[in-house]
């Protein structure tokens, strides 16, 4: 019975609140209803849009409040029109750690001849439809040129028969230099790519719980793989610049395409050109501007005011810069590996065949038989076997 009564009494309380919600509000005081010329108004559509005279007075959001409490409950134009200013609220956030912590978002600011914008929204736009869609495109484009020349060309093997004689082309301290910077190069560009671009294509098969803790990992891998990048980086250049300063032979190969599309390479020194513009332009060109940026990112420069105007225009150069170095090095990487037969095992082993030095880097090779470069370059004790006979 008490059951009832309450069933009884919930839906008459129903009932009361539908009326009430359909009943017409009563017509508002003129006053309350038009918002006075003095402080300015509402005109348009955009909560964000400031006036003038509005602004002006000190009572203005605080009067427009109590006037719109009662004709738009819940209507907090008012605030958010305060909010797009930028005007500085409280935060628990030091200062001098996070200087735009007490402002929610960046002011809304209108350009001349143009609408009224936010610095936030407007980085947004650039992500999404320039650097995500261009910088995708771009990796994919040049790993679509990988695989057609693979499948064309295939692994470009050795003419000659290896003669157990060997040139040591790496010292260990030079293999141990370039793999600290490759894994710390594969960490960062893999993490990259997922965090542009995986809720493209992994998103939707992972799920969105999954995903999020891939990307939170990978994010925080990025971070710490990156000044060991910046490290290995810095040694990796003074380690083989004096190798890839330019030679003799250089231009000729650049102008044969290094004999790729015919059947014997191009002759070149320790390093082809090729090689030497993936080092000029993405080791010592591009490796300045990520590294830059990416210290930014991470707030790693001392002295700098790490606004978010900043960071945003820290992480456009970052984004452009690594997708173009990327694109450079998947070229480096595929002839490394699995695009030049003997080209992995020197960098694994240090050591090449006296045949593959002829038939790739013939002026080293000459180089090396003349006695200009010597053999062995470690210091290691090698058997007489795998030393090349000057």
């Amino acid at each position: 019975m008490q059951r009832a009564r309450l069933a009884i009494f919930v839906i008459a309380l129903g009932v009361t609140g539908l009326a009430g919600a359909q009943a017409p509000a009563a017509p508002p005081a003129p006053a309350a209803s038009a918002a006075p010329a003095a402080t300015g108004g509402i005109q348009g559509q955009n909560i964000f849009e400031v006036k003038p005279e509005a602004s002006a007075d000190p009572n203005y959001a605080q009067q427009t409040n109590g006037e719109r409490a009662k004709v738009q409950p819940g209507n907090n134009a008012p605030m958010w029109r305060q909010v797009g200013q930028g005007v500085t609220g409280y935060s628990s956030l030091p200062k001098s750690q996070a200087p735009e912590a007490g402002n929610l978002i960046q002011p809304f600011v209108q350009y001349p001849g143009s609408r009224l914008t936010n610095a936030g929204e407007a980085w947004r736009q650039v992500r999404n439809n320039w650097l995500v869609p261009y910088g995708g495109a771009l990796l994919l484009i040049v790993l679509g040129a990988i695989a057609l020349f693979y499948l064309g060309k295939g692994t470009l093997k050795t003419h000659g028969v290896d003669t157990g004689r060997k040139i040591e082309r790496f010292t260990p301290f030079e293999r141990s230099a370039h793999w600290s910077n490759a894994i710390a190069f594969c960490i960062l560009g893999i993490s990259g790519v997922v965090m542009a671009f995986g809720k493209f294509f992994l998103l939707p098969v992972m799920g969105g719980t999954l995903f999020g803790w891939l990307t939170y990992l990978l994010k925080n891998l990025h971070n710490f793989a990156g000044p060991v990048f910046a490290v290995s980086l810095v040694i990796i250049f003074f380690t083989f610049v004096r190798d890839n300063l330019p030679k003799r032979g250089d231009l000729g190969w650049l102008l044969k395409g290094g004999g790729l599309m015919s059947e014997h390479e191009v002759p070149s020194h320790r390093f082809n050109a090729g090689e030497k513009l993936v080092f000029w332009g993405g080791v010592f060109f591009l490796g300045i501007i990520v590294v830059a940026s990416g210290f930014v990112l991470d707030q790693l420069l001392p002295g700098l005011v790490y606004e978010r105007s900043t960071m945003q225009i820290a992480h456009m150069v970052h984004a452009v810069a690594t997708v173009l170095m990327m694109a450079m090095f998947l070229g480096h990487i595929y002839i490394g590996t699995i695009g030049m037969q003997g080209a992995y095992q020197g960098m694994k082993t240090g050591y090449v065949d006296e045949t593959w030095a002829k038939e790739h880097h013939e002026f080293w090779y000459d180089d090396v038989k003349a006695g200009n470069i010597p053999a062995q370059r470690s210091g290691r004790p090698t058997p007489p076997s795998q030393t090349i006979q000057a």
